[in-house]
């Protein structure tokens, strides 16, 4: 063999090493070989579809009233042409709006906006008690509006379609309506996802992406060492509309940083890695930024984390824990982005930390191939009376794209 074959050869054997551990995650956490097994539910255990829940991307749980909040399309082909996050750019025509779920009656009901005109392309939200005004609560919503600067100057080269921002709103509960109280835009806050509420003034917001479109976009979906997301913090002077907004970078050196949600105490955050299918026990600092505690890795994509506290919790039987939804065979999602007729598979997962072994306990709560649900983007848990000994709950499970949310009991 000769010094230049020798040369090749060693090159060749070190580019397969270099590139076995991405391309072993892409098929894994992608979903590349799995076989869906859809949960076969008894008798009483569901599913229930909750009406008029169209394309609702992420539910909160709101404990101190017992109701969910969530954020719709409301149309089943907005997604399909306007969602930067998935790289359809077709101007939106349509709105969406924020619904409540309650899980007595598992309706739907859509608040009326007031003082709020204008698009409303829906993602994330959080949701936190009003602190002067106990039976009202402050909500949050990523809004991925159309770039005016793009859209009405006559698509010019180089400037972004999209100009996404963050709404906050009030609402009383009880009432039919959500007041708009003011929009949110900085520089900083490029492609956001997921918001963390901290106080009406405060809140962390994730960038999912670097790039927000092209070949780079892809090469951040794909490659692990592509960490070029970040999260963002936001102060805000006062809540009303002409107050001041600042913004710092919170963390970065995360693989596609994707859902937020609320932990264990006040000072906790979730965070996930869609792609790298991993979850971020971490905490708040008070200088804004985010030390992360513990890494918790799944086979598939993780998107929006919840948390659920077991209200019959005893010291040998504490099913306390977090949820997390995504999609299970991401390898087909760019496809299947555009196909409101296509289905797309997905898996509830469910952790707890066990003092005795120190391990972070994982159980699949539910699986689907993308008939009952497609593109699980978040869940929740509200709890049900135990019976014969057991822990249950409903499972409510939401989709960026599913066209309705549903609800299942499960077993913890």
């Amino acid at each position: 063999m000769g010094l230049g074959t020798t040369l090749t050869f060693g090159l060749v054997t070190a580019l397969i090493a270099f590139l076995a551990g991405p391309v072993s995650h892409v098929i894994r956490v992608g979903g590349v070989f799995l076989t869906p097994t859809p949960t076969v539910l008894g008798e009483g255990q569901g599913p229930i579809y909750i009406a008029d829940t169209i394309h609702c991307e992420d539910v909160h749980h709101y404990r101190p009233a017992n109701l969910l909040f969530t954020a719709c399309e409301d149309h089943k082909s907005t997604r399909f042409s306007w969602f930067p996050p998935l790289g359809n750019l077709l101007q939106p025509r349509t709105r969406g709006s924020i619904h409540i779920v309650d899980p007595k009656t598992m309706k739907s009901s859509r608040l009326a906006f007031t003082d709020f005109d204008g698009p409303f392309v829906t993602h994330g939200i959080d949701v936190i008690e009003d602190p002067d005004q106990p039976d009202a609560v402050y909500i949050f919503a990523v809004n991925h509006l159309p770039n005016p600067a793009y859209f009405e100057a006559g698509e010019p080269e180089g400037v972004h379609k999209a100009r996404s921002q963050i709404e906050l709103f009030h609402h009383v509960l009880e009432s039919q309506t959500v007041q708009h109280v003011r929009s949110i835009h900085h520089p900083l806050i490029e492609t956001p996802n997921d918001i963390y509420a901290e106080s009406p003034v405060s809140f962390y917001v994730t960038n999912d992406h670097f790039y927000r479109d092209g070949l780079m976009r892809l090469v951040e979906d794909v490659w692990p060492s592509a960490k070029w997301s970040s999260i963002i913090h936001v102060q805000l002077e006062n809540p009303s509309k002409e107050a001041s907004v600042d913004a710092s970078v919170a963390l970065t050196g995360l693989w596609n940083n994707n859902g937020l949600g609320h932990g264990r105490t006040d000072k906790e955050m979730i965070i996930s890695s869609a792609v790298g299918g991993e979850l971020y026990v971490s905490s708040t600092q008070s200088n804004h930024s985010i030390d992360i505690h513990a890494t918790i890795p799944f086979d598939t994509v993780t998107d929006n984390p919840s948390y659920y506290a077991d209200p019959y919790r005893t010291d040998e039987d504490d099913a306390s824990g977090f949820v997390v939804a995504g999609i299970s065979q991401a390898i087909y999602l760019p496809a299947n982005a555009k196909d409101e007729n296509a289905t797309d598979a997905s898996q509830v997962w469910y952790t707890r930390f066990l003092l005795a072994t120190g391990e972070w306990e994982k159980k699949l709560l539910f699986e689907d191939d993308g008939m009952r649900i497609r593109t699980a983007s978040a869940a929740v848990l509200v709890p049900v009376e135990p019976r014969d000994g057991k822990k249950l709950a409903w499972l409510f499970v939401t989709g960026f794209m599913s066209e309705s949310m549903i609800a299942v009991q499960v077993e913890l």
